[in-house]
């Protein structure tokens, strides 16, 4: 302990005390600190900006990998059920894989993130159970269990995927529509993870699987989004290429085919081709099927990019390609999947 005394000066009284003494007691009834008796003041966080418009939304989503802002996903979720884009949980895939590959790739802010996405009615809740159990969360199933209360409604759906084998993103079956799709595009636009990318490559055999048109299908729209949206991400593009080696022979052809197609900028040509591939088989099948699948074709499109979407929404597809889109994005670009 370092002790200052002031020596006094020639001639002066002896009775000048010394600043500090070992053994002195400090006086605190007369050095309190300056602020003392004062409550700390305590900083809010404001509230992060909520999303006026469905322009808004999809600017913010398109920018998200370049500038993540998690926090804003609670108003993201909430400006999506204000402008009606939950209303069916086969036509939100896209939003639902987004959500769940922020929650994914913030697990300290996920359960803060998902309290606040709160209140959402029975029939939008899906999004919440659906984003948890997708995001590749390591306790996932513990974060769901803690909004059980919250979903009386959905309980049955929440001890299905808690006590069942609970679907995620790697065991979604992707045969049964555009929707995983769409998911796993979701998730890649949020997080820019090449892991559900590697899901929608698996289905390209199904591209030229003429005995099932529900696989044809998905496999058709697996390969114009992969083409489409690798002709606008250069990173994608590259990745694409890169996946070819040490694919089996038919899945290589097939990138092969998408990464010319979109450094060519000629993706419409696969979509004609899956048409046709689609139609032919479609004429040949039992009538049932035919119909079911012309609805899913018409009905809900698979995504194609997010550049496409926020165009759709504001009128203003004025791509190279048709910009295809999940159900309730956009009316008019919705039907050019079939046209």
């Amino acid at each position: 302990m370092i002790v200052l005394k002031v020596k006094p000066a020639a001639g002066a009284a002896n009775s000048v005390p010394s600043l500090a003494t070992p053994d002195r007691k400090r006086d605190d009834t007369t050095r309190q600190p300056a602020n003392a008796g004062k409550k700390k003041s305590i900083v809010v966080e404001p509230e992060p900006q909520g999303f006026e418009t469905a322009d808004q939304l999809l600017g913010w989503m398109t920018a998200y990998r370049e500038m993540p802002d998690p926090n804003r996903l609670p108003q993201a979720i909430h400006a999506m059920s204000r402008l009606g884009l939950l209303r069916d949980m086969d036509s939100a895939g896209l939003y639902v894989g987004f959500a769940a590959g922020v929650l994914g790739a913030n697990p300290a802010l996920a359960e803060a993130l998902v309290t606040r996405m709160f209140p959402r009615p029975p029939e939008e809740q899906g999004i919440i159970i659906r984003a948890i159990a997708y995001s590749g969360l390591a306790d996932w199933r513990g974060l769901l269990a803690k909004f059980v209360e919250r979903m009386p409604a959905r309980r049955k759906q929440i001890e299905a995927q808690l006590f069942g084998k609970g679907e995620t993103l790697e065991t979604v079956a992707l045969d049964t529509g555009p929707a995983p799709i769409d998911t796993l595009w979701g998730y890649h636009f949020a997080t820019g993870s090449f892991q559900p990318v590697e899901r929608i490559i698996s289905t390209l055999p199904w591209a030229a699987d003429k005995s099932n048109v529900e696989r044809l299908t998905i496999g058709g729209i697996a390969k114009w989004t992969l083409a489409s949206n690798a002709m606008r991400d250069k990173a994608l593009l590259d990745q694409l290429r890169e996946a070819a080696a040490g694919k089996p022979k038919e899945v290589a052809a097939q990138l092969r085919e998408i990464v010319v197609a979109a450094e060519s900028f000629e993706v419409g040509r696969i979509r004609k081709d899956a048409l046709a591939s689609i139609e032919d088989v479609r004429r040949r099948g039992p009538e049932r099927k035919r119909a079911i699948w012309a609805t899913a074709l018409n009905a809900s499109p698979t995504v194609i990019g997010l550049a496409c979407v926020a165009a759709s929404v504001t009128g203003q597809v004025a791509l190279g390609i048709p910009c295809v889109i999940s159900g309730a994005l956009s009316t008019a670009a919705a039907k050019h999947w079939g046209q």
